[in-house]
């Protein structure tokens, strides 16, 4: 009698997570079921097209989830906790985990933020079948799999237009929020974006501006660790998703196009998982020292229109070479106040400069960490410097990765 008791119980709690699961899921539909959906790309879009003249009219109201991937951390309560403190809205940012993994305690976890927010799981637990050389690197085949799936689920069945994506170690500023609100149409405008991340990949303390909060960047290089990006693109990058290592794969000419991403001055996330597939790579070195910023910007009351590529590449490359050119060993005692460029010409030239000024050192498909048409802004010795190749700069080179 008490195992049938004990049975009874266990399945009327079944039955009332998976109706509470769907009441939510009903709850998030409403909003969108009065909108079309969203549009189709064209086969060949136009990354280097002008922004478009006339302002999208749902963009104020547009609903964007906050997707968090999450796997075996139970420690994902910090995540999910300071993402709960500075979400403004339920109604514009629900935030949707998506488990892989099958780990129990970390399910408990989730589980216990009720109509906080919605919990999918990945039904595929089994192994991937992945080439003798890649045995090891079973961790990383399995997150492609889990982003492909978790991102068919949020734009394929729920229909969402756009996504903020956030893995289960990472803690959000203030105006983490905000930032990704204001940007947001500046993505659906100008063609020549493809994302926007909450990361600098050179934002240590001592790289930033620490009293420019408020300013953000175009970058050739996709960050990550906290990025937007729209349902088009998904169209677009689904068909052809990697098995394995897809935040390199996204670094590829084939899928960046020419396009950028926005980043700022301050990094909007900073990561706390030590433990992971990469097995701590670069934390202790370097990640675990970036910079949370923790001044709220009014983004989105401030004129975005600077990062619009027409402008930027005007106004920011003009900024650069109009900037001294000085050799490494000069910066330090200068006589002149203002912003300083130290020029490279190659790959080894590019390393070599990157370790003295303290900045990641390696490039994916020949892009540098945060660069821009090859520019890297940082601070060194709290003076603005520009690493950057001799004017008339022709592109990336691949071989230099």
């Amino acid at each position: 009698l008490d195992a049938a008791l004990l049975r009874l119980a266990q399945d009327t709690e079944t039955e009332l997570r998976r109706q509470r699961d769907l009441l939510l899921r009903i709850q998030q539909f409403r909003s969108l079921w009065s909108r079309p959906r969203f549009p189709k790309p064209s086969v060949h879009p136009a990354p280097h097209s002008q922004p478009h003249s006339q302002p999208d009219s749902h963009l104020d109201d547009t609903v964007i989830p906050v997707l968090v991937l999450a796997c075996d951390r139970s420690s994902v309560r910090r995540c999910l906790d300071n993402l709960l403190r500075y979400r403004p809205s339920m109604e514009k940012f629900p935030i949707i985990v998506s488990q892989d993994c099958g780990h129990a305690e970390t399910a408990r976890v989730i589980e216990s933020y009720g109509s906080a927010l919605s919990h999918i799981r990945q039904p595929d637990l089994s192994d991937i079948p992945a080439p003798p050389e890649h045995r090891k690197f079973q961790g990383y085949y399995r997150i492609s799999r889990h982003y492909r799936w978790a991102l068919g689920q949020v734009f394929r069945t729920f229909r969402y237009r756009a996504a903020i994506i956030v893995e289960d170690d990472l803690e959000v500023a203030p105006d983490f929020f905000e930032y990704f609100q204001a940007v947001f149409p500046l993505l659906r405008s100008d063609r020549s974006l493809w994302c926007a991340s909450a990361w600098n990949d050179n934002g240590k303390t001592s790289l930033v501006d620490t009293s420019r909060s408020d300013l953000l960047y175009r970058s050739d290089f996709f960050p990550g660790l906290g990025w937007l990006l729209l349902a088009e693109l998904w169209e677009e990058l689904e068909p052809k998703w990697p098995p394995a290592f897809w935040d390199d794969w996204m670094r590829q000419p084939e899928q960046r196009r020419d396009r950028a991403c926005i980043r700022p001055e301050i990094s909007r996330t900073v990561t706390f998982g030590r433990k992971g597939v990469s097995q701590g790579q670069f934390f202790d070195q370097h990640l675990r020292f970036i910079q949370l910023n923790r001044n709220f910007i009014p983004f989105t009351r401030l004129d975005l229109s600077y990062l619009r590529q027409q402008e930027y590449d005007k106004e920011f490359l003009a900024m650069v070479y109009a900037a001294p050119r000085v050799r490494l060993e000069e910066i330090r005692d200068f006589p002149h106040p203002g912003a300083v460029r130290v020029e490279y010409r190659d790959r080894d030239g590019f390393k070599a400069a990157a370790k003295i000024l303290g900045i990641m050192e390696d490039l994916k498909a020949g892009v540098p960490r945060a660069g821009y048409r090859g520019v890297v802004a940082l601070v060194h010795r709290g003076r603005r410097v520009f690493l950057a190749p001799p004017p008339g700069w022709s592109g990336y080179d691949p071989t230099w990765s």
